[in-house]
């Protein structure tokens, strides 16, 4: 855009230009979604909510933490049953909605945070749970759950924000970030690694990225800060439209990088230098049981 500009000026004599430039607004979301897809994540043609990580139509996925519902909407896209849980009920009831009007598959949201869930064990072969433990007081009883849960040969897809980023936010975010609700537990990646294997699950793939996100949300702290703003309760919902203007540049400058030559090389580097988040691909030992043996949801 930058490049553009300067080519229609060159050579025009013109006054000095005394007001900015308005600037083409950026969605953050959107630019970590495209980040993301380079990630792995959301491989629509192979069904693969994170490469490595295929979901079909004789799966029954169970979404813990659901969120927003991302996993979820992508499961039932590839035909799959879908339970869904969060502690809040709007989260749930929203979810449920979309769910209910697009597909026929047989779907369960829930209203919980208690241990144990109210399901049945083995009621799933695909088991997300995604930014969920670093909220959790005992995270070696919630693993233990999402394993009572799952199949023999269930897959399992977790994630945790990275403690690279964590520690790097210490000196920008309130206190309250790492407080409950938000975040109570910071992971290593040797204790992450360590709680899913005592568990009892085998780790299939590990990896971390999010380089834009920790900046993202460093910009975010200071804009908030700086506009005295409360930076009390849950954090995740916080951070949207309309975005502080930093974010949006930050959001800009990204999309700029990522569309370079080796933008893709220059994002990986840093992504290792400085991840936001953490995932591991695991599996719960055994044999997976056809549908017809195990009964779907």
């Amino acid at each position: 855009m930058i490049g553009s500009l300067l080519r229609r000026l060159r050579g025009v004599q013109a006054e000095p230009v005394l007001a900015p430039v308005p600037a083409v607004a950026v969605s953050p979301r959107d630019i970590g979604l495209h980040d993301a897809v380079l990630d792995g994540w959301f491989l629509n043609d192979s069904g693969e909510l994170l490469k490595g990580f295929a979901i079909g139509a004789d799966d029954t996925l169970l979404d813990v933490g659901c969120g927003e519902g991302v996993a979820t909407l992508f499961a039932m896209r590839q035909g799959a049953s879908v339970i869904f849980t969060d502690s809040e009920f709007d989260k749930v009831r929203d979810l449920a909605r979309q769910v209910c009007a697009q597909t026929q598959a047989p779907s369960l949201g829930l209203v919980s945070n208690s241990l144990p869930l109210p399901l049945a064990d083995g009621c799933a072969s695909k088991i997300v749970c995604m930014e969920v433990l670093e909220h959790v007081d005992q995270p070696e009883q919630f693993m233990a759950e999402l394993v009572r849960m799952g199949r023999p040969g269930a897959q399992y897809l977790l994630s945790v924000p990275h403690a690279v980023g964590e520690h790097l936010q210490q000196g920008i975010a309130p206190p309250g970030y790492y407080q409950s609700p938000n975040h109570i537990q910071i992971f290593s990646q040797e204790r992450f690694a360590a709680l899913v294997e005592d568990a009892g699950l085998v780790i299939e793939h590990r990896q971390a990225s999010g380089f834009f996100w920790v900046m993202g949300m460093i910009f975010f702290w200071a804009s908030e800060r700086a506009a005295g703003r409360d930076l009390g309760g849950a954090v995740r919902d916080r951070v949207h439209a309309p975005y502080p203007p930093l974010m949006e540049g930050w959001a800009r400058t990204w999309q700029e990088l990522l569309a370079q030559p080796n933008g893709l090389a220059i994002k990986q580097l840093l992504d290792q230098f400085m991840p936001k988040s953490q995932v591991i691909i695991a599996r719960k030992p055994g044999t997976t049981q056809l549908p017809s043996e195990a009964g779907r949801l």
